[in-house]
């Protein structure tokens, strides 16, 4: 039996991810960027920060405070706000920047594997604020029918 360097090891094991499989680490992961927060942080620190309605996430990704965050993204608890962000620093996909200023600042930016998640990601944002008028009318068919 051949033996395998380690960089050979780590390549089979690569291969060998599948998120069907219960115990793949790549369901964990998938399960994490799934979650409604981590798009929308991905999405807000991915453009420009010119979010109105209707408009798209395009622009320049750049770092962003917790404050601008919050205020951002309506609705996220502070807890949650913080839990997601810590995710994704652990995750490698947003780097925490901390100034030493009185009070110290923190600023948030996405990393280079961040920003290909945005870009995936800002497509699936993009397609719920397109389509929500058909998924809304769809909804209310559905339950018309089941109503009777």
């Amino acid at each position: 039996m051949a033996t395998m360097t380690a960089a050979q090891k780590r390549a089979q094991t690569k291969a060998e991810y599948d998120a069907f499989l219960a115990a793949c680490p790549s369901r964990k992961l998938l399960d994490r960027i799934s979650d409604k927060w981590v798009t929308l942080v991905l999405a807000a620190l991915g453009s420009d920060g010119s979010h109105r309605f209707g408009a798209d996430c395009a622009g320049e990704p750049r770092s962003m405070r917790y404050s601008e965050l919050s205020r951002l993204l309506a609705g996220v608890s502070q807890k949650m706000l913080t839990q997601t962000l810590r995710s994704l620093e652990r995750d490698g996909l947003i780097t925490r920047t901390a100034t030493p200023t009185v009070p110290v600042t923190v600023s948030y930016e996405l990393t280079d594997l961040g920003l290909s998640l945005h870009q995936m990601m800002s497509g699936l944002k993009a397609w719920a604020e397109t389509h929500m008028d058909d998924v809304l009318a769809n909804r209310a068919t559905y339950d018309d029918t089941r109503a009777v």
